[in-house]
């Protein structure tokens, strides 16, 4: 048998928020077809669970032969059952992917024509209407993939330019037939990781992109604060041996590469004859959330990385059940399906994703309060004081915030709840904490919209421009191209939220 054919999450990318599409002819489709011709060969006379059995604890229940076709469209009309609000299409498009990375390892029995439609469906920007509520992430996500499955029978609803419509009808429109059951392909949608991996996949994009932003924010708060610069320095982090701090200080001396605003220590405090003084009126050392940048952010670095790998790894595994080895020549059964390592991960990514979100609010409290910066209008308050109030009030967003997600950073993975008449004894609990993560992300990229403004006024405040590194300066442009210098009171709301799409759309470059 070939290679298997993989993802990576950069493909997923181009295809999610590019315009790549999908080629089916790089597909390996004939494995695919190998795989359930095998299937088909070997599942006479066996009892194969979900072939021939119930699902779940009704698996001690064989099921006549007359009815194996009906049996596959009971589980995905039963399982239908999410509630809440439908989640927003790249996460489901991602999803869809993630689906088809398990197919395409050849290891789910299921007919290449189920392949060819999902393959359909994402080039054709069709969206199945699946709800954010029904997983317990064991077993997979049972209830999300059914709803996916639902739509691919030809019935549910999809989102097609703009509007929900009946998915029948818009498989119609795109050339695209319903699929017909073959042997156990409404088990095969349903059952796996796929969901919550979608979800982690599109975090761990939206993540990567604010540490980026993250590290800038912090080379312009040092900028603006006028910090010695040996805070980034190589001689200084390469003597701590975590490769996620040297990672960061190396992008900080990057992104910093031609500041006129960051001081020399050895020419301000070695050479210059200070030895002698009592006091000094710039700070010998920055603030810790300034100062330490490095060590924050590191293990942040470290944290994603690894998200990124087992991501990876899940976006090209079988994690169905049973699993169909035709080169084994043999059907496994187990628990490929259980969602504890996109669960842990997304955790961690939660958790990660706060320790950013609290530095910048404490970044911002440097920004707004003028006895501790010593050197801004407080509120950055470039009008009256007393009549005009700055970005004050911003403050309370970024704060209650930033509470929410420290509220939220309580580790999702250790509960587990038994259901499924205990069959399902010990759950992941994963597509919940993705989601969870996804919340926290959401409330990241305000937080850092909120700081971004500030950082462009506090630049105005201090007339410093001209001088900063060349990325920060053209990130200051970009910024007051959306939010222009304000001395008079102004709402922000929709400033914000183009701010944090403008952060969320456009990946940091240092050229």
């Amino acid at each position: 048998m070939k290679e298997r054919f993989e993802f990576s999450l950069d493909g997923v990318e181009e295809l999610l928020l590019g315009r790549k599409k999908i080629d089916i002819a790089g597909l390996p489709m004939e494995e695919v077809m190998q795989c359930y011709e095998f299937l088909k060969e070997f599942e006479s006379e066996k009892v194969i669970y979900g072939i021939n059995t119930g699902f779940g604890p009704m698996a001690q229940w064989r099921v006549d032969d007359k009815y194996l076709t009906d049996l596959q469209y009971n589980i995905i009309r039963s399982h239908s059952t999410g509630a809440g609000e439908p989640l927003e299409d790249i996460y489901v498009k991602a999803s869809m992917i993630a689906r088809l990375g398990t197919f395409l390892q050849a290891r789910s029995g299921v007919h290449p024509d189920l392949v060819e439609l999902l393959v359909g469906m994402i080039n054709a920007d069709i969206i199945p209407y699946i709800p954010q509520h029904g997983s317990v992430g064991a077993s997979g996500d049972l209830v999300q993939l059914a709803h996916m499955a639902l739509t691919m029978i030809g019935e549910g609803k999809v989102h097609y330019k703009g509007e929900w419509r009946p998915s029948a009808e818009v498989l119609r429109e795109n050339g695209l037939e319903p699929f017909k059951i073959h042997i156990r392909e409404g088990l095969s949608i349903s059952n796996g990781t796929s969901f919550m991996t979608g979800i982690g996949a599109v975090n761990q994009i939206y993540a990567e992109r604010l540490l980026d932003w993250a590290t800038l924010a912090s080379v312009m708060m040092n900028e603006i604060a006028s910090s010695f610069d040996d805070l980034m320095s190589d001689e200084l982090n390469s003597v701590r041996r975590h490769e996620g701090q040297q990672v960061i200080a190396r992008r900080m001396r990057e992104l910093s590469k031609g500041s006129g605003c960051l001081q020399k220590r050895e020419h301000e405090l070695y050479d210059n004859g200070h030895s002698g003084s009592k006091t000094f009126e710039h700070k010998v050392q920055a603030y810790y959330s300034l100062r330490c940048t490095p060590q924050i952010l590191g293990p942040v670095y470290e944290t994603f990385a690894n998200a990124r790998r087992v991501l990876e790894e899940e976006l090209n595994s079988a994690c169905d059940n049973p699993i169909v080895d035709p080169v084994a020549r043999n059907v496994f059964h187990g628990g490929n399906f259980h969602g504890d390592y996109i669960s842990l991960e997304e955790d961690k990514v939660k958790i990660a994703t706060v320790r950013m979100v609290m530095t910048a609010e404490r970044q911002l409290n440097y920004l707004f309060h003028d006895r501790i910066n010593g050197i801004l209008p407080p509120f950055l308050n470039m009008g009256t004081l007393g009549l005009n109030y700055g970005m004050q009030a911003c403050q309370f967003t970024a704060t209650s915030t930033t509470a929410e997600c420290q509220t939220l950073a309580m580790p999702n993975y250790v509960h587990s709840i038994p259901n499924n008449n205990d069959n399902q004894d010990i759950v992941s609990m994963g597509t919940n904490t993705a989601l969870l993560t996804k919340r926290v992300l959401d409330n990241a990229y305000q937080v850092f919209a909120i700081q971004y403004i500030a950082l462009a006024q506090a630049v105005d405040c201090l007339g410093i421009a001209d001088r900063l590194a060349p990325v920060s300066r053209r990130t200051y442009s970009d910024i007051r191209a959306i939010v222009p210098v304000f001395v008079e009171d102004t709402p922000f709301y929709e400033e914000i939220s183009q701010v944090e799409e403008y952060l969320r759309s456009n990946p940091l470059k240092l050229k």
